[in-house]
């Protein structure tokens, strides 16, 4: 068997998420029935991780197996060529037959884009948030998130793993020209996470909150204590490190 690792980049807006889903647009089926048609065979991809509805990609990773001797760089133009444009493979590689994108993930980064004023071209890819953010205040709080940690507070409770202790090496803000970026990378990601902690983080900041703030908020290990999520519109898988 053949294993080939993709990069890709979405626009999550008008999909259900990565996941295959049935009687729903996934980003997974489209690339999925994509290379059904060049290869006239049955393959199932598998990503580095599933983001939800409406959430984007810079860099998602995917691989998948066959038995087809593959030409990459014809290959990936005429994937290109099938795949809606709002889906595009940027690379394509022949890789290990073990290489498994999701398990041999070390580190995965977000980003979440929050605008302060009105704009057409920012208006899917932003969080449109009027009020000051104060980067310096955000960053000193976001420092409650970074170590070994159980994150029960910021995922949604019905999720598929029992397992809710995530490593966050990073997250930290930064502001230019009107746009806020909020970056944070970690060994793995809970269903929701990203969006509840920027929620959480925003809030804060609104209402002069400290870090003992969001400590208690994780010592509970209960998702209502944390603040709403943020939309999904502003949130991009970012890179995939292995």
């Amino acid at each position: 068997m053949k294993n080939y690792k993709l990069t890709i980049q979405y626009d999550g807006t008008d999909y259900s998420g990565w996941q295959y889903q049935l009687n729903a647009p996934s980003i997974q089926k489209e690339i999925q029935d994509a290379i059904k048609t060049i290869l006239k065979e049955e393959i199932k991809i598998i990503g580095s991780g599933r983001t939800d509805a409406g959430v984007h990609a810079l860099g998602q990773v995917a691989n998948f197996l066959t038995d087809a001797k593959i030409d990459t760089f014809k290959f990936k133009h005429s994937l290109n060529a099938l795949l809606p444009n709002d889906i595009a493979v940027l690379e394509m590689e022949e890789v290990s037959d073990t290489f498994n994108s999701r398990f041999d993930a070390i580190k995965r980064s977000y980003i979440y884009l929050i605008t302060n004023h009105k704009s057409p071209f920012y208006q899917r890819y932003s969080f449109q948030y009027y009020k000051e953010l104060n980067c310096k205040k955000l960053n000193q709080l976001s420092n409650s998130f970074i170590g070994e940690k159980d994150f029960s507070s910021f995922c949604r409770t019905k999720t598929e793993t029992d397992n809710k202790v995530c490593i966050v090496y990073d997250a930290h803000w930064r502001t230019s020209g009107g746009m806020t970026v909020f970056f944070i990378e970690g060994n793995r990601f809970l269903h929701g996470m990203v969006r509840s902690i920027v929620g959480t983080l925003l809030n804060a900041l609104k209402n002069d909150f400290e870090n003992d703030y969001i400590n208690e908020i994780f010592a509970l290990k209960n998702r209502e204590e944390a603040d709403e999520a943020v939309p999904a519109k502003g949130l991009f898988l970012f890179k995939v490190k292995y």
